[in-house]
């Protein structure tokens, strides 16, 4: 194929059978769909747990989904002939890419990504750690088979580099550009270790740099391509307004504790005691200024409160969710109208600033995002019934990763060992260059991290429960070796 965006990494000579979509992007989406990674998505926790709400919350694949519908709805609004001299903006590249963008999401969403990358980093010696885009881009480019080779997805170069949230792995340097891209700063417990965000491992670096070579000239080396900034964008959007559905849903959105945060900092401004209600709103907006003063603005952040307050704290939650069709209705019009809102607001910009992309929300729009986030932030995401049900996936996970590295270096289980597992091992050992020290062991840590990441919640709990003695049942199918 002539067109460098539509080449695929390992050439168009492998047809998986469910390609049938005669444009080479529309057959990208239709791979990612069909992956089991993606089915995978339906079992791992958006923000609430879905083993723990019935059928009311999102998970990662709804949250995909929405994210998909969102970026098509942005990519079709962008400006075509600025777009097309930054590299393109095709709707079905876009939606791919968001379609995708969540694949190496571990078990228990966040909380899991930060606990097996401290453990990555502190227990297995891995310099690359883990983190869910890069985990992500290594699924679509290597642990995912297809055919006889294990080769990914083999997807374009367009929606690979439109995965990329963050262009640069680990190690690049990136994080000294001053200021330096968003997402680049170093994990808070290793000044020295990198960037925090990274959206490809060493290993995958080559093919990031492919991916990359068709738009070399148009766009910066550390700025996303237009089809990934539309993609962020629209993932920004769907966070912001689709977990507030869900914390609503489930009765955790209190209105007094958010009324009272937003009308104490209406009162007193910057002026508030940040010990006091209000400061908590009032240290956002200064740290606003701090990190993204390219864009902060004190009247439109003013604005985007007072529209919250009214939108949220005396519309939405002003009604406690009861399940009725009616609450539904009031649900479903609130999402659809601030989605509407975000979405028509966005532009596409020639020179956009070092922590943004070329697509990005107006002024207005991206401050209400900062508040609808904040609104999550300090009311779902710091409650101590929610640190103390984490605490406990954390320890899941860490003794999970400890399991699984004991069960592999028992001399006495080598021929039982999971296939999956042993695959990932030796494909991990492939990778590493020879005379790389202690190669085994970084092997077999980085096989461990790929097994525990693609795991559901629940296939992560049985596994473990299973590992620990505690589960009688021999024959399960809520784990998969």
């Amino acid at each position: 194929m002539d067109d460098p965006r539509a080449q695929r990494l390992f050439g168009d000579r492998l047809v998986a059978p469910g390609d049938l979509a005669s444009s080479p992007f529309r057959v990208d989406r239709d791979r990612i769909v069909a992956s089991p990674f993606f089915a995978r998505l339906a079992g791992v926790t958006q923000v609430i747990s879905p083993g723990g709400a019935g059928l009311l919350v999102h998970n990662r694949m709804t949250h995909s989904l929405k994210v998909a519908q969102v970026a098509r709805a942005i990519a079709e609004r962008v400006d075509a002939d600025l777009a097309d001299k930054l590299g393109g903006c095709d709707p079905d590249v876009v939606e791919a890419a968001a379609l995708a963008h969540d694949l190496g999401h571990p078990p228990f969403g966040h909380l899991g990504e930060r606990v097996l990358d401290r453990v990555a980093r502190q227990r297995l010696k891995l310099r690359d750690g883990f983190e869910g885009n890069a985990q992500s881009y290594r699924i679509v480019t290597s642990t995912e088979s297809r055919g006889q080779a294990t080769i990914g997805l083999n997807l374009t170069n367009a929606v690979r580099a439109a995965i990329l949230k963050y262009p640069w792995t680990r190690r690049d340097p990136q994080r000294f550009l001053d200021p330096a891209p968003r997402g680049a700063a170093p994990p808070p417990d290793d000044p020295e270790g990198g960037s925090l965000k990274f959206g490809a491992y060493s290993t995958e670096v080559a093919d990031m740099r492919a991916a990359r070579a068709p738009f070399a000239g148009r766009v910066a080396d550390w700025q996303q391509t237009v089809e990934a900034s539309v993609m962020d964008t629209a993932d920004d959007i769907a966070y912001a307004i689709h977990d507030l559905e869900d914390v609503h849903r489930v009765g955790v959105l209190q209105q007094g504790a958010v009324a009272t945060e937003l009308m104490a900092w209406q009162r007193w401004g910057p002026s508030t005691d940040l010990t006091r209600a209000g400061g908590a709103i009032e240290t956002l907006r200064r740290q606003l200024h701090r990190k993204d003063a390219w864009m902060a603005d004190d009247d439109a952040f003013a604005a985007a409160v007072e529209l919250v307050r009214a939108e949220l704290v005396d519309g939405l939650l002003a009604r406690p969710f009861d399940g009725s069709l009616d609450a539904e209705a009031q649900v479903a019009a609130f999402a659809a109208t601030w989605t509407r809102r975000l979405v028509e607001s966005v532009e596409t910009i020639a020179d956009p600033a070092v922590r943004s992309g070329h697509v990005q929300l107006a002024t207005a729009q991206w401050h209400e995002v900062q508040i609808l986030k904040f609104v999550q932030n300090r009311f779902v995401l710091a409650r101590p019934d929610l640190a103390l049900h984490q605490r406990g996936q954390g320890r899941l996970v860490m003794s999970l990763v400890d399991a699984l590295m004991a069960w592999l270096i028992d001399p006495d289980e080598e021929e039982r060992i999971p296939s999956r597992l042993r695959d990932l091992v030796e494909l991990a050992e492939a990778e590493l260059p020879d005379g790389t020290p202690e190669r085994l062991d970084r092997a077999r840590g980085r096989a461990v991290v790929d097994f525990v990441a693609g795991l559901t919640d629940n296939q992560a709990v049985g596994l473990m429960q299973a590992l620990s003695g505690k589960s009688r049942q021999l024959w399960t199918d809520a784990f998969v070796l």
